[in-house]
């Protein structure tokens, strides 16, 4: 089911599970489940609705929230770093995606911050092992030479993705606070990710 919030049923989430093992998503399930046990933290799966690693363009964002956890008591997340999610920033990301007019099988969503560890709060050592860690991811996403950098502390790894030769893209996070302290800025989104993916058509042809 490819609409915003339906993470929220169980169906769709145990059916977004059992896709983990499909060739273009296996990778990264593989990556992420390494990292898992390397850092001792959650790490959600990488969604398989998702390009994997046949995606053309990498969106990375700062740290997964607590919609991603599927271990919490109470309101259970999906497991998953999605658009799909049951959260206002999850929802946004859909919505601007389609607003920018983006295949979603030409993308990847990931964060720089890869681990839930219970808190928002990102210190500098999180950073610097994330950006660390993205330099991994790269070698898992062989078609992907377009970056868009979501929010100030995704930003951190603009150097190593220049260095790698990705055309780099920064933008807003599409979350509530963003919203409301900067709607202008928060609504110039989707425009943000339409040049990024104008990048990759340029690219191509």
């Amino acid at each position: 089911m490819n609409k915003p919030r339906s993470m929220r049923s169980p169906d769709v989430r145990a059916a977004r599970r059992a896709m983990l093992d499909l060739p273009h998503i296996k990778p990264l399930s593989d990556f992420a489940a390494d990292l898992r046990v390397r850092h001792g933290v959650e790490v959600p799966e990488f969604d398989p609705l998702d390009g994997g690693v046949n995606a053309r363009v990498l969106f990375l964002f700062e740290k997964p929230g607590p919609m991603t956890s599927d271990l919490k008591a109470g309101r259970v997340g999906s497991g998953f770093i999605s658009r799909d999610n049951d959260d206002p920033s999850a929802e946004a990301t859909f919505n601007f995606m389609a607003d920018a007019g983006i295949p979603r099988e030409d993308t990847v969503t990931w964060n720089v911050i890869p681990g839930w560890n219970g808190t928002r709060k990102i210190t500098g050592t999180e950073l610097r092992q994330g950006v660390a860690e993205a330099r991994n991811l790269l070698a898992l996403l062989p078609r992907a030479r377009t970056v868009v950098l979501v929010g100030r502390k995704a930003a951190r790894a603009y150097a190593l993705f220049e260095d790698a030769g990705f055309s780099v893209f920064e933008s807003r996070h599409p979350s509530p606070l963003v919203k409301a302290r900067r709607p202008d800025e928060w609504a110039g989104i989707p425009q943000r990710w339409a040049e990024a993916y104008a990048s990759v058509i340029a690219q191509s042809g």
